[in-house]
């Protein structure tokens, strides 16, 4: 049940408090910090300190983008061998830090967009991704050991000359860093891009056909992420002056993930508060009972992973509000239409001139010819296996084809990407509901216009801004009441009509329907039905409609096309269809059979 504005706010007044009152209580305590902490304890917040911010990174990645990554130890440790080997090789001076401190950044980037590139190119599943974060500390740590004299080898490098700064004052330093990097953070997460983070995490194939760059986006965050790494490795090998190859490695690696997983994924302050509180717990623990608290750790891990999924610290922050992401009360705003979207070519919408797909010796598709222009509301049919689905991936997706050509508003899609086709002008709605699923209706509808309008970093928008014809459906269906429940609540009619409305919100041209009223109610079927009418006959848009109901058709559709064994075998009114000897022989049956079978 969608909660009222008034508790809405009073949650969002109570989350403020919390955050202001813990936030005071950290604040307090990193200044009062050296006259509380003996100078023991000092040293193991510092470290903690820097690895709570590798563990931050982790989280965005994991916790809130759905990368699972071994490899931000690779960044902490090339930050902190900039600072061991500059230092040490080069010695101390302000030009040598500023040399150290620009290579920690370079280097860490560079590295960065190459695992990017390599981890998210077109078609990479997400466990290659995850294999490529496992093989690069694997690698650098190999490269370390192989470095002789110039990296210490497995001894690494000590003794070098750092920073004249007293335990105090490093602990303000390390402290300020991270309190910096968690406030940014929480900023970008609990921002309008943190919602395109989450939507990913969630569901990357709704992404792709909203015209977000995926890849672009990962690579990008990596990038962003293996920097602020970096940044740690360097502060904490500019404090410790020792830097050794396991700071590279797998090992820590794993640990920052068992810190995420144990603070608490996908809320930023637990793996924050996680890391530091388990970092002081290991230090003070590990030299009573040195191989027994390894294995306490990992039992631990275990048994939060299966029994606590959310982490052990957003259960002691739940009464604090932090931990979750207060929403704004969201409203409904309409959006002008494009004047290039509301204007119709006498050019087709779309065209298809020989269009095949075959896997190996299998022929799904073969000559495929076929024209529709705006206005036009298409309904293809056929039997099952005929080819429906497969001949709509061939328009959406320039690499699902293997012959032929595709034009999409006049643009030949070649062998581009979905979201180079949604730019085009290309809309699609899957046969079952493609949704964020984890989202509100109104950040669901909100990350559907981000093509048209590119979300902030550190703002949080409350307003989806939608064209004429979205609005239509979500009024119509009722979603305007709802704008602020999660997405998997929802009834699968109400699925299915926010998946319509948040392909709507892109102000598509063309819009391809995969059987748009399965599972609905009658009730329901006749809404979507007055909604599609009113998006060719109203709008101009070219829809084009695989739908298993052909009474449902024969009410909207303008024109009939029907696929058998992978060819085009007769287009024309529905009536010229159903009436058809060789639609009726297809089919096996008179022109109520067709409807049954179709």
């Amino acid at each position: 049940m969608a909660k009222s504005p008034s508790s809405s706010v009073r949650g969002k007044l109570q989350s403020g408090r919390g955050i202001a009152v813990l936030g005071a209580v950290g604040v307090a305590l990193l200044i009062a910090g050296p006259w509380v902490f003996d100078t023991y304890l000092l040293n193991i917040l510092i470290k903690a300190f820097f690895f709570a911010i590798a563990a931050i990174t982790v989280d965005v990645l994991w916790g809130y983008t759905g990368y699972l990554t071994f490899g931000q130890s690779a960044f902490f440790g090339i930050g902190a061998y900039a600072a061991g080997l500059a230092f040490t090789h080069g010695g101390f001076s302000v030009p040598m830090v500023l040399l150290a401190f620009g290579a920690a950044v370079l280097a860490c980037a560079a590295v960065g967009a190459l695992v990017g590139w390599l981890s998210f190119y077109r078609g990479a599943s997400p466990f290659f991704a995850t294999v490529i974060s496992l093989v690069l500390p694997i690698v650098l740590t190999q490269l370390l050991l192989s470095g002789g004299e110039w990296t210490g080898s497995s001894s690494g490098l000590t003794g070098y000359e750092t920073f004249d700064l007293s335990m105090a004052a490093w602990y303000w330093v390390s402290g300020a860093m991270l309190l910096l990097f968690g406030v940014l953070g929480w900023l970008l997460v609990r921002s309008d891009a943190g919602r395109v983070l989450a939507a990913i995490r969630d569901n990357e194939s709704r992404c792709t056909y909203l015209g977000i760059p995926i890849a672009l986006v990962k690579i990008a965050l990596l990038v962003v992420m293996a920097v602020v790494a970096g940044l740690a490795g360097f502060g904490y090998g500019a404090f410790s002056g020792v830097v050794a190859p396991e700071l590279t490695g797998f090992a820590l690696g794993t640990e920052l993930v068992i810190l995420v997983a144990l603070g608490g994924r996908g809320t930023l302050w637990g793996p924050l508060i996680g890391a530091v509180l388990i970092n002081v717990a290991t230090a003070y623990l590990s030299s009573s009972m040195p191989f027994a608290w390894q294995l306490i750790l990992g039992v631990a891990f275990v048994l939060v992973i299966v029994l606590l999924p959310q982490g052990l610290v957003p259960l002691l922050l739940k009464p604090f509000g932090l931990g979750r992401i207060a929403a704004r009360v969201p409203v409904l705003a309409e959006r002008p239409l494009d004047a290039r979207n509301n204007t119709q070519s006498a050019a087709p919408a779309l065209q298809m001139h020989q269009v095949a797909r075959s896997f190996g010796s299998l022929k799904v598709l073969q000559g495929i010819d076929l024209e529709a222009r705006a206005g036009e509301l298409v309904g293809l049919i056929g039997p099952n296996g005929a080819g429906k689905t497969t001949l709509m991936r061939c328009m959406s997706d320039g690499a699902d084809r293997s012959a032929g050509t595709v034009v999409l508003c006049g643009n030949d899609i070649r062998q581009l990407p979905p979201e180079a086709c949604v730019r085009f002008g290309l809309g699609r709605k899957f046969q079952n509901a493609n949704i964020f699923e984890s989202l509100t209706v109104a950040e669901c509808l909100r990350i559907a216009g981000t093509l048209l309008e590119w979300p902030s970093l550190m703002r949080q928008g409350g307003t989806p801004n939608l064209p004429p014809y979205a609005l239509d459906v979500v009024r119509t269906t009722g979603l305007d009441a709802k704008l602020s429940v999660v997405a998997r609540d929802l009834s699968h009619g109400e699925q299915q009509a926010l998946e319509l409305a948040m392909v709507l919100a892109l102000e598509p041209r063309i819009v391809l329907l995969d059987e748009p009223t399965a599972g609905l109610t009658k009730t329901e079927r006749t809404q979507v039905g007055q909604i599609l009418s009113s998006l060719a006959h109203r709008y101009g848009l070219c829809c084009l409609l695989v739908e298993h109901d052909l009474d449902f058709v024969e009410e909207i559709a303008t024109r009939i096309v029907v696929l058998h064994q992978g060819t085009i075998v007769m287009q024309g009114s529905f009536r010229e269809v159903v009436d058809s000897p060789l639609v009726k022989t297809i089919y096996s049956g008179s022109a109520h059979a067709v409807k049954e079978a179709a």
